[in-house]
């Protein structure tokens, strides 16, 4: 019965959509109208490049400068064979090119910091996470879509990100947006240990999936929009049991990928997403404050989400499963700006930074900061390369013990 009210509800909500879709566009050009007031903030990128090194922006009198970037993680003696990547656009590196979406992000000035300024699909000014945590754990510098042609086979060997931007734990997320469902992600997985195998054999493959790591972000995108933004699922759900239904799914998988082999497990909680720049805009008033009642969601999900995984964990023999928190990292970078060397952490840097994401941040009609290496978010939806990188290295320092130990 669920699954009919799923579909009905996406085939009743697709005309709407587009008629919002149409709409939301036509306020951009308003907006874009409305930006030459204060181009003072923003400089024309006509065909953005390779990005030069950023300066620190101008202040009058002595100032501290932007904070040094971290140093790199410590090694471990410890190795990961491949990593694998699951969810929504955070590690989204480029799946959502091939499939039939307006999710996208394969064109400039998206990527126009990623090596040679290329577009990938990556929801980001250059890489994201999936790539920061694969390098700094000596899998490889980036991890590559899964749906990309031509992959080879040290490419597999290695591991790719299944993730798509869109996706969430509930299963009408994805179908609203035509993303990649958690569903179909898995079965790309069970697919791609198929693959392995015939690359290097059946006890090589299980050693490649069992002591890859496998890393899981969503959430975001079934709080922020299928039930706060389009409100599909309030008629269905008060915000406690939504959480509580989005911890079992989110559950429910991990038990799938223990399932389908894997052993090392990290699912990343969801951030202080009512802090973005476009829930600010939508739901922050006149002054633009941080959306009290996402965070307090992101809160309650995130507790429900710690206690499924270690109640489950406790019941799988030889396997780290664990949940992480970027709560407090992410609303510490919020909180305290000038620790991380940022000066903007109420807009992205594409645009006026109020809205801005997706089709609506690109080379033709985009106004982009100065200095995006000052900026938190590139888009409104998104934080930069440069913060990704912050809360990456933390990730590796502080959050991946647990994967050691065993």
């Amino acid at each position: 019965m669920l699954k009919d009210i799923v579909v009905s509800c996406s085939c009743s909500f697709s005309s709407s959509k587009l008629s919002r879709c149409v709409l939301f566009i036509s306020l951009f050009f308003t907006f874009f109208l409305a930006m030459h007031t204060s181009a003072h903030r923003l400089q024309r990128v006509p065909n953005p490049g390779p990005a030069p090194a950023p300066t620190p922006k101008p202040k009058p009198g002595p100032s501290p400068g932007p904070a040094p970037e971290p140093a790199p993680p410590r090694a471990h003696n410890m190795t990961f064979p491949a990593i694998f990547a699951f969810g929504d656009s955070i590690l989204d590196t480029g799946n959502n090119d091939y499939i039939l979406t307006l999710i996208k992000a394969d064109f400039l000035p998206y990527g126009m910091n990623f090596p040679d300024g290329v577009p990938t699909g990556r929801f980001c000014n250059g890489k994201i996470p999936s790539d920061f945590i694969a390098d700094y754990l000596g899998v490889k510098p980036i991890v590559p879509a899964y749906l990309r042609p031509g992959l080879t086979k040290e490419d597999l060997l290695t591991g790719v990100s299944f993730a798509s931007g869109g996706s969430g734990f509930d299963p009408l997320t994805p179908i609203v947006v035509s993303a990649i469902p958690m569903s179909k992600q898995l079965a790309y997985f069970q697919e791609y240990i198929e693959k392995v195998k015939g690359f290097v054999g059946k006890e090589k493959a299980e050693h490649i999936i069992s002591q890859g790591l496998a890393i899981v972000v969503a959430g975001s995108d079934d709080l922020a929009n299928t039930y706060y933004g389009e409100h599909l699922e309030e008629f269905l759900y008060d915000i406690d049991s939504y959480t509580t239904f989005m911890a079992n799914s989110a559950t429910s998988f991990a038990m799938q990928l223990y399932e389908s082999g894997a052993r090392k497990i990290g699912f990343i909680g969801i951030s202080p997403i009512g802090c973005i720049p476009i829930q600010r805009t939508s739901r922050g008033g006149l002054r633009r404050k941080c959306a009290k009642e996402l965070n307090f969601a992101a809160q309650l999900f995130n507790s429900k989400l710690s206690t499924s995984l270690n109640a489950l964990a406790k019941t799988l023999q030889n396997t780290t499963l664990v949940y992480i928190d970027i709560y407090a990292a992410f609303d510490d970078m919020i909180q305290n700006p000038q620790k991380y060397g940022f000066d903007e952490i109420d807009r992205g840097c594409c645009g006026t930074g109020l809205f801005e994401l997706g089709p609506l941040c690109n080379k033709f009609t985009s106004l982009l900061c100065k200095n995006v290496s000052s900026y938190m978010f590139w888009d409104s939806y998104h934080p930069t390369e440069r913060a990704y990188k912050i809360l990456s290295q933390k990730f590796v320092e502080n959050d991946m013990g647990a994967f050691y130990e065993r």
